[in-house]
């Protein structure tokens, strides 16, 4: 059984971090782990309070994991503060897999997750321990400006990490792309939008996606391409759950229920 560990903060709603993550490590066949980084208060409209974790108890959390389960990947998501993101790099000094790190800044709603003073620790301790980031274009802005697509991936990947996915669902137009970056290759992956608000996850879903897939040994570009049919998939299928009044869901499980 692949294992894959998520660190993020919990949604109450149960749409995004870490219930999302579990949630797509299940829908991919993989056993999931996860450290809670915060606890929110949160639903398909809002978040209305954010209660950090300790930095010693998220730090506990991820000690109690590796020491007693062979992880095969970790995806880390909500941070949120500058001391954190330097905990969670200490906590993983010993790990040999890889990582995916979804960079967390803003919630579908437009509520703000990471800190401003949190960005320029995220460059200095996780990029470059990075196996794979993944930005959506405003993301993308904040670590490194504005510009074209490819000029954003070439100046992330400059900051350390060994491939980039730069997620287009934030662009305009029928078609959307992202793009899959290394510094020896780059992939484009398409899909045609679907109209629909309930969308909410699906940042925190691909990236856990992608990284149960690297768990099960795949590579990453087979994990990106498989991440990206499943969510296309889970995106379609939204409408069908019918959660909240605001932003809803993807369906994770639309292979399988539903």
């Amino acid at each position: 059984m692949a294992i894959a560990l998520t660190i993020a903060g919990s949604d109450s709603g149960g749409g995004a971090g870490i219930q999302a993550d579990l949630k797509a490590f299940s829908a991919m066949g993989v056993y999931g782990a996860s450290v809670i980084t915060a606890v929110t208060a949160q639903n398909t409209c809002a978040v209305t309070a954010v209660h950090p974790i300790p930095d010693d108890v998220v730090a506990a959390q991820i000690d109690a994991v590796l020491s007693d389960i062979a992880v095969d990947a970790i995806k880390i998501g909500m941070l949120g503060a500058p001391g954190l993101i330097e905990t969670v790099a200490r906590a993983l000094d010993g790990f040999k897999g890889p990582v995916v790190l979804d960079p967390v800044m803003v919630a579908k709603s437009g509520d703000t997750l990471l800190q401003d003073s949190a960005i320029g620790a995220l460059k200095t301790h996780l990029l470059p321990r990075a196996d794979l980031l993944t930005p959506n274009l405003p993301e993308a802005a904040k670590l490194v400006g504005e510009g074209e697509v490819l000029d954003q991936v070439d100046a992330l990947l400059a900051l350390g990490p060994k491939a980039v996915l730069m997620k287009g669902g934030h662009a305009e137009g029928d078609i959307c792309s992202d793009w899959l970056s290394t510094h020896d290759m780059s992939l484009q992956l398409e899909a045609r939008r679907v109209p629909t608000r309930n969308t909410h996850g699906t940042g925190c879903s691909y990236s856990s996606a992608i990284a149960a897939g690297l768990a099960k040994g795949w590579s990453l570009e087979h994990a990106t391409q498989v991440a990206h049919g499943w969510l296309h998939q889970a995106i379609l299928r939204a409408d069908e759950l019918n959660v909240g009044a605001g932003h809803g869901p993807v369906h994770h499980f639309h292979g399988v229920w539903g």
